[in-house]
């Protein structure tokens, strides 16, 4: 079937209003009817060619949330009408050993991200994955999550990447009651990160150039939001020696990793979301001093996901939203590369 949907033509054109193809509705597979699709960093990233692997036309979105309207004859997961959400991966083997610990995004034959993945020669739906700025997609059940009644879903759809990517590594390094974390960079990932961490019992402090979201940190329940940037910076880092378990570093831009790693206790650890396009370095003596952990963390498994949307339905956790029009989508796109949004953008796909 053919689809209204947002496209990108090339690295340097404004996306514009198109039609995709979607495959019909195999054995396996639903049919979601999207209400709405959330506008993450990642991709601008991929519409602008900035990753280097780019086919164009290509349609982003890998936030989704809607309505089932057409289920394969061997679903059991879901049914016509259930709300229902997908996020970064539409496919994976199901097979490998990262598949059966419900790890899919870590996949030994390689994650079919929603977007920009290579489909098969004889696939109706093109060279690539095409994401969900679109009025529909068609996902192989295992793929798709349920969205908890409880969860507004416009609310809800920064959840589906920005959510999962900051739970996963909270639950890795068992944060909980007495836990310390420091959460780097107050923007789409950071103000859920806060959120969730808050909620499972840790003492959150929040780390940022300066103190212009301060108020927005000690709402979503921050004890303290220290600037780092310039001469202040250094001393409040200073003054942090040996103060957290965990650091969750949002930020995707080099950073004096060596800084920041000082604030951990011994043991603790350092989790890379954040992915910068250069390099940065570190003094092996940050690590070996105290044993501390410089690690990283992408996404989560489609079984974390849905944990992780329980969870925020229970603790009532949802991300900060501006919902725009499709015809906004551009400028949507220039005020995130200008960090002139709190906290994500979530288009109506009504209107696409």
């Amino acid at each position: 079937m053919d689809v209204a949907a947002v496209t990108a033509i090339a690295p340097d054109a404004p996306l514009e209003k198109t039609t995709i193809r979607r495959r019909d509705t195999g054995p396996s597979d639903v049919l979601i009817e999207i209400e709405f699709a959330g506008i993450c960093h990642s991709d601008i990233h991929h519409a602008r060619g900035e990753w280097g692997r780019t086919i164009y036309p290509t349609t982003p979105g890998h936030e989704i949330v809607g309505i089932v309207r057409e289920v394969g004859s061997e679903v059991t997961r879901h049914a016509v009408g259930d709300r229902v959400g997908v996020g970064c991966m539409v496919g994976a083997c199901h097979e490998c050993s990262s598949c059966e610990a419900g790890q899919e995004q870590e996949c030994e034959r390689g994650a079919v991200m929603t977007y920009g993945s290579p489909l098969p020669e004889d696939s109706v739906e093109g060279t690539t994955t095409q994401g969900g700025y679109s009025t529909h997609i068609v996902v192989e059940e295992r793929m798709v999550v349920s969205v908890p009644e409880d969860l507004d879903p416009a609310a809800a759809t920064p959840l589906l990447c920005a959510g999962v990517t900051m739970f996963s590594p909270l639950r890795q390094w068992n944060v909980g009651p007495g836990s310390k974390v420091a959460v780097i960079g107050m923007g789409g990932l950071g103000h859920v990160g806060v959120q969730l961490a808050v909620a499972m019992g840790a003492e959150v402090t929040v780390l940022s150039q300066t103190t212009s979201k301060r108020d927005d940190s000690l709402r979503f329940g921050a004890v303290e939001h220290y600037a780092t940037a310039g001469d202040e910076g250094k001393q409040n880092l200073r003054n942090l020696t040996g103060t957290f378990d965990v650091i969750l570093n949002t930020v995707s831009a080099p950073l004096p990793l060596d800084q920041f790693m000082r604030t951990l206790k011994p043991r603790g650890a350092m989790v890379e979301i954040g992915i910068p396009s250069e390099p940065m370095s570190l003094r092996a003596g940050s690590v070996t001093g105290g044993r501390k952990i410089l690690t990283g963390s992408m996404i989560g498994g489609i079984p974390e996901t849905q944990e992780m949307l329980d969870f925020c339905a229970e603790h009532g956790i949802t991300a900060e939203i501006e919902l725009i029009a499709a015809d906004k989508i551009n400028e949507a796109y220039d005020r995130v590369v200008r960090s002139d949004v709190r906290y994500r953008f979530v288009i109506d796909a009504k209107t696409f």
